[in-house]
């Protein structure tokens, strides 16, 4: 329980790239940082592949301190599992490092890429982050061969999945969430944390067609607000599969501000 009696929480926000958890889910991290929760933000990627003006080491470098920037905003660390661009797949040896991580937080809730997405390093993501937290309570799977390895957990972490980049699947069609969180409050704070990431603005109008990335941001959530009549929201879908929680630990978590659609 937190200092005022509410509930608290442990919080892993896992993607792919340094600033997809600013674009999907930074407001939602903030208040649950406000509650008292302790978050975590993690990337399998540091972006290495994220500029045509820097090299891979250099773009890899600068992303990690903008990632590590944004966290410290709502008081979170920031870590990278160091995969590479256009290198995460799913596989046995994929599977395992991601699972390690997973049982090193030990989280109660995880907030991963949507299984839909325009790219495959997000939905290669979301399945390995959704195969860890099944797999992280498995006593007899293990990471690497040393004592050192974290200890299996002995839970299912809740797992939601946010938004897609646009609302959006590969083929362009719309995927609606079914719960909403009012970010309204934070939307300034998420706004920061996404202007950390100073080194997209020119590779996002380059390779994607966006300008003003920070407006796109907030012009989507204003437009996922709409859904409920609040200024911003951010979307999630959780996963409700065998042997995953149920419980609405976000509405636990948040009250009001959460919305089931």
């Amino acid at each position: 329980m937190s200092e005022k009696g509410k509930p608290t929480a442990k919080i892993l926000a896992m993607h792919a790239h340094p600033d997809d958890a600013e674009f999907t889910c930074a407001g939602t991290l903030a208040l649950l940082a406000e509650r008292g929760c302790s978050v975590v933000i993690a990337t399998l990627s540091p972006g290495d592949l994220g500029s045509a003006e820097l090299g891979p080491r250099e773009i890899a470098g600068q992303r990690r301190r903008e990632a590590q920037h944004s966290a410290t905003m709502i008081g979170a660390p920031y870590a990278c599992l160091e995969f590479h661009d256009f290198g995460i797949y799913v596989e046995d040896g994929a599977n395992r490092r991601v699972t390690e991580f997973v049982r090193g937080v030990r989280p109660d809730i995880v907030f991963a890429p949507s299984p839909e997405d325009y790219m495959a390093d997000h939905e290669n993501t979301s399945a390995l982050v959704r195969n860890a937290c099944f797999y992280a309570s498995v006593p007899h799977y293990t990471t690497r061969p040393t004592e050192s390895a974290p200890l299996p957990t002995d839970y299912v972490p809740v797992l939601y999945y946010c938004d897609p980049v646009g609302g959006k699947d590969f083929l362009g069609r719309a995927v609606r969430p079914t719960l909403l969180v009012n970010i309204s409050k934070v939307i300034e704070i998420k706004t920061q944390m996404l202007a950390c990431h100073e080194s997209q603005r020119e590779w996002l109008r380059r390779q994607h067609g966006v300008d003003q990335y920070v407006e796109e941001m907030k012009t989507w959530s204003a437009e996922r607000g709409r859904l409920v009549g609040w200024d911003f929201a951010e979307g999630f879908r959780q996963h409700l599969g065998h042997a995953f929680p149920t419980e609405d630990a976000l509405g636990r978590l948040l009250g009001d501000r959460v919305r089931r659609l």
